[in-house]
């Protein structure tokens, strides 16, 4: 059925251990960098502080041992001829 509408199941084997693997150090890193060292007073204040540190530090500044210590940015403008 997810082959038909064109749809990958996983980035490998059943069961795998690496499926989540992305993922679950993103949110390490977001928890252990940001959350775990602010009290946010509304749910709006948490999701304006975590949309900042995605989109402007994350993404932006903050370097990615995966990505030969560049950050997700560079890295793209590195390969896109930008």
């Amino acid at each position: 059925m997810m082959g038909k509408a064109g749809i990958r199941a996983s980035i490998s084997g059943r069961k795998s251990a690496y499926d989540n693997a992305m993922a679950e150090s993103f949110f390490s890193n977001l928890k252990n960098e940001l959350v775990h060292h602010c009290d946010f007073a509304t749910r709006e204040e948490a999701r304006t502080a975590i949309f900042d540190y995605i989109e402007l530090f994350y993404n932006r500044r903050r370097i990615h041992q995966s990505l030969n210590y560049h950050c997700p940015v560079q890295f793209e403008r590195m390969y896109d001829g930008a």
